[in-house]
């Protein structure tokens, strides 16, 4: 005879699924509150959140990023919200702005340093695109980016408590994806300083292409110095090549991608934030602030 659970009271599903409309009526109805003023006339619509992710052949990539346009939304119920991919995913940048027409947006790259995608491809289809089109920065190097890493790496089995002797056997080599750009190398760096400060062992960049080190040479290094239980830490906005090759490196523990990190949601909204708040004629903001 098998065992099996009792049935659930169903008074508590009427009163789960209530509550859930609830939250999704509460939620659409502060989102519509948003865009009316004080004097009762409707406000002008927000300038649309344009997403610009790289795009990958990989299918988890574009579930991903959609993943995280969703979590955006719940942050800030109202706000349209578009995808544009530079290449490899439909839909393509160019066609996102163009069906925008003339209308006002903000794009948010999904990269995590400067590079050629964020200083000559983007802003070239921006030029090109009818829509009235804002720059905002790329989202690393930040510590919303850290915290989120942090996450991953704990997830994959990271210890968040140890002792001395075991502090010092450990390390982290923060896998990117590269770029010839030397300011790609710098926000790299930057975030991994941001990361080493949270885990309290050496954090090392290192670079699936384009850039030195490789994952495998930072792990030969790493353990010259006596570090031999060492993590990868991915660097990336969502699954693809680049981060299949890295974590398949890892000697030990290797973390999930950026993904749709509740912490990332809220990265790309105080990007879209700060390029409104910043005057139009400014450079887009390249700190961590």
């Amino acid at each position: 005879m098998t065992a099996s659970n009792p049935p659930r009271d169903e008074s508590h599903i009427h009163l789960d699924s209530t509550a859930n409309l609830m939250n999704s009526i509460s939620s659409r109805l502060a989102g519509q509150l948003r865009l009316v003023s004080l004097s009762g006339r409707r406000r002008p619509a927000p300038p649309a959140l344009v997403l610009v992710a790289h795009g990958s052949r990989d299918p988890r990539a574009l579930n991903t990023v959609r993943a995280l346009m969703d979590r955006v939304g719940e942050l800030r119920p109202g706000l349209p919200l578009h995808l544009g991919h530079i290449e490899l995913n439909e839909p393509l940048l160019p066609g996102t702005l163009a069906a925008l027409g003339d209308s006002p947006a903000v794009l948010v790259p999904l990269l995590l340093s400067r590079g050629y995608h964020v200083k000559q491809d983007i802003p070239e289809m921006a030029a090109a695109a009818p829509a009235r089109v804002r720059l905002a920065a790329p989202l690393g190097p930040h510590p919303l980016v850290a915290e989120t890493l942090y996450d991953r790496l704990v997830e994959a089995g990271w210890r968040t408590r140890m002792d001395d002797a075991t502090r010092r056997t450990c390390a982290v080599v923060l896998a990117a994806a590269g770029s010839r750009d030397p300011d790609s190398a710098t926000d790299t760096r930057r975030t991994a300083r941001l990361l080493a400060a949270r885990l309290g062992v050496p954090v090392v960049p290192a670079y699936a292409s384009a850039a030195a080190p490789t994952v495998p040479t930072a792990l030969r290094a790493l353990a010259a110095r006596g570090r031999h239980r060492v993590a990868v830490a991915s660097c990336f906005t969502a699954p693809g090549r680049f981060a299949t090759q890295c974590a398949d490196q890892a000697p030990w523990i290797a973390s999930a991608p950026l993904g749709a990190h509740p912490a990332m949601a809220r990265l790309i909204l105080h990007r879209y934030d700060r390029t409104l708040a910043t005057p139009a004629t400014t450079e887009p903001e390249l700190a961590s602030a």
